[in-house]
């Protein structure tokens, strides 16, 4: 199957935490980096969910924030993932950012050329990719 996510996570779920509505459901990766869905029960139950579970998490590109130097504020979104800018692919209004975490995970971003400025990304800088647990898709293998 083909998508249009450009991130596609796989890993197994390592944490499952049940609630009324929702559930959070957390994949490790490959290289250990961990990514927080929220679903609704409904999903879990109609995908199977449960800790151990090959899933597969996609996210959209233009869903990833980009954050550079130290944080003076706390924010709300659950992933909060920091590495490198490996890549840096400039078009006429967006540019494509591509952080790799520590554990050799890449997360792509788009985000508009003035914000690349602002925040004086280049191949080299530390950035964080923040992705709102909301913002996750979970699959699972057929």
């Amino acid at each position: 199957m083909n998508v249009s996510a450009r991130n596609v996570f796989k890993g197994p779920i390592t944490a499952l935490v049940d609630g009324a509505v929702n559930a959070e459901v957390e994949l490790t990766l490959a290289g250990g980096d961990k990514i927080v869905a929220i679903v609704t029960e409904g999903s879990v139950k109609s995908l199977g969910l449960a800790v151990g579970t090959e899933a597969v998490a996609y996210v959209k590109a233009p869903w990833v924030m980009v954050l550079t130097g130290e944080a003076d504020v706390h924010f709300s979104a659950r992933n909060q993932l920091t590495g490198t800018v490996v890549k840096l692919s400039k078009g006429a209004i967006n540019s494509e950012v591509s952080i790799k975490l520590a554990g050799g995970t890449v997360v792509y971003a788009v985000i508009t050329n003035e914000a690349v400025l602002e925040l004086g990304l280049k191949e080299g800088v530390k950035a964080t990719a923040l992705i709102k647990a909301s913002h996750v898709i979970l699959g699972v293998p057929a």
